[in-house]
C-alpha cells in the first residue's frame, strides 16, 4: 500500500494546540497570546471537534482552564514553544493504517532550541497508539503543505537552507519526502515572508485548499513588503501547472519598526471550521471573506492573532491535526 499524507481538509479526530507559557517568547504579549490561543481552541471545540490543548505545568494549566471552554481537553506535556505544526507528529496512511512520522528537529536552524520540542511529537503519537517512524532529515511540518494527491509545496529558503540539511541535495530531499510522507511531486517556491522566524515556511506563504489548487496572497499596495515574494510564488506555481487563487494580504504591518510576517494564509482547517488570523488591519474582513469562499462546506471565522504572531507564528503553526482513520 502506498503511503499517503491526507490533506488538512480531510476529516479529523481531534486537533492538538499548544498553549503559550514562556514569557521570554512573548515579551509583553504572553497574556494576550494566551487569550488568543484559547479563543482559537474554544472556537474549534464549540464547532464539534475535539481539541487537546497542551499545557506545560500547574500554573499554565490553571491559566488555560480559566480561559478554555469546558469542551477543551487539557493535556500536560513537556514542550518548549507552542508550534506543534512543526514539532508534532505528521500522520500518514501506511500498510497498517495510520502511522506517525517524525523528522529531525534542530530548533528551526539552531535559533530556538527548547526542552521538549525534540520529543513531544513522538510522545503524542505513541500515546495516541500510533507507530512512529523517525527520519534523520531536519524538517518542520509547517515547511510542507500537501494536496492529498502526492503533490506538496515547499520553499527553497527553508528546505535548502544550510542550517537544516547542508549535506543533502534537492533531489535527496525530494526522495526523503517521497519515502516518508508519500509525496511524489514537489512544487518548489522561492522565499517565504520577510522576517519569518522559520526561514520561510510555506504555511505562511501558500496553502492548498483542494487538489492542485493553491492560495497565494496578493500585495495590498505599493508598500507591501512581500509583493515580489507573492508574485514569485504565484508565478512558480502557475508554471508548475497548479491552479492559483489570489487572496488579500494584510499589507505592511510593523512592530517597533520591524516588519511582521503577518499572513491570512496561516489559517487552520478543521473538520467543521476554518480559523483565519486577523491583525486589526483594513484588509481583515476581505481576507476572511476570500478564504470563506474557498470552503463552502465549512464555517469560516476570523480571530485576532496579532499577539500570537508576536511570538513568531499563527494558528496553523500552533496546531496539528489527527486525521480520522482512513
Amino acid at each position: 500500500m502506498a503511503i499517503l499524507m491526507p490533506p488538512e481538509w480531510a476529516p479529523q479526530d481531534w486537533l492538538w494546540i499548544g498553549f503559550p507559557h514562556l514569557a521570554e517568547e512573548w515579551p509583553g504579549f504572553l497574556e494576550a497570546a494566551q487569550d488568543q490561543i484559547a479563543a482559537f481552541a474554544n472556537a474549534v471545540a464549540e464547532s464539534g471537534q475535539e481539541v487537546r490543548l497542551l499545557v506545560r505545568d500547574e500554573a499554565n494549566e490553571a491559566r488555560a482552564r480559566s480561559l478554555a471552554s469546558e469542551k477543551v481537553v487539557l493535556e500536560r506535556r513537556l514542550y518548549g514553544d507552542i508550534w506543534l505544526r512543526d514539532t508534532g507528529p505528521l500522520i500518514v496512511s501506511g500498510a497498517e493504517g495510520r502511522e506517525a512520522r517524525r523528522f529531525g528537529f534542530n530548533g528551526w536552524g539552531g535559533k530556538y532550541e527548547m526542552p521538549g520540542d525534540e520529543t513531544v511529537g513522538a510522545e503524542l503519537a505513541r500515546d495516541a497508539g500510533l507507530p512512529v517512524e523517525i527520519s534523520p532529515m531536519i524538517l518542520e511540518g509547517g515547511a510542507v503543505d500537501g494536496d492529498g494527491t502526492g503533490l506538496v509545496a515547499t520553499t527553497e529558503q527553508c528546505l535548502l537552507n544550510p542550517n537544516r540539511n547542508p549535506g543533502m541535495t534537492r533531489e535527496e530531499i525530494e526522495a526523503e519526502l517521497h519515502a516518508r510522507l508519500g509525496f511524489e511531486r514537489v512544487l518548489w517556491l522561492g522565499d517565504g515572508l520577510i522576517n519569518d522566524h522559520t526561514d520561510g515556511h510555506v504555511d505562511n506563504l501558500a496553502r492548498f485548499v483542494a487538489p492542485n489548487r493553491l492560495v497565494v496572497p496578493e500585495a495590498a499596495g505599493a508598500d507591501d513588503p512581500n509583493a515580489e515574494i507573492y508574485a514569485d510564488a504565484a508565478r512558480r506555481a502557475g508554471d508548475f501547472g497548479v491552479d492559483v487563487i489570489r487572496i488579500p494580504s494584510p499589507g505592511r504591518i510593523e512592530r517597533d519598526g520591524t516588519i511582521e510576517p503577518a499572513s491570512y494564509v496561516n489559517f487552520a482547517i478543521t473538520t467543521n471550521l476554518v480559523v483565519v488570523p486577523t491583525f486589526g488591519t483594513p484588509h481583515d474582513s476581505d481576507g476572511v471573506a476570500a478564504i470563506a469562499a474557498l470552503f463552502p462546506d465549512r464555517e469560516t471565522v476570523g480571530l485576532r492573532g496579532d499577539a500570537v504572531l508576536a511570538g513568531g507564528g499563527g494558528f496553523h503553526c500552533a496546531s496539528q491535526q489527527m486525521p480520522a482513520a482512513f
